[in-house]
């Protein structure tokens, strides 16, 4: 009798290694768990972050405003009869008299 009982507990044991340590075992199952709700936590910024560029683009090429926009702080651009003043951060030290702040006068008239 307790021979049957060892080998039946053994059986049992053989029986369960696969459930638990095998290729689809729950250890498996929860481990794909917590990688799903990472990849489905980076989808989301991305999908996010691509929601945002297709507004920008839509923007970009319905809209004369956002081109304005980008042009005047990417690229510097003033309208003609506007005055451009830049003025640059006081460095620590005193600064020079001359080349502190520039400034840009374009008028058609």
């Amino acid at each position: 009798m307790r021979i049957l009982a060892v080998v039946l507990s053994g059986l049992l044991i053989l029986i369960q290694y696969p459930l638990w340590l095998g290729k689809g075992g729950w250890l498996r199952v929860w481990e794909l768990d917590r990688q799903l709700v990472q990849q489905r936590a980076a989808n989301g910024r991305l999908s996010a972050r691509n929601e945002a560029l297709a507004a920008e683009v839509a923007d970009l090429r319905e809209g004369m405003r956002a081109v304005e926009e980008r042009a005047r702080y990417d690229l510097g651009m003033v309208r003609p009869g506007e005055i451009f003043v830049q003025i640059n951060e006081t460095p620590t030290r005193m600064p020079a008299v001359t080349g502190e702040i520039r400034t840009a006068a374009t008028r058609l008239d």
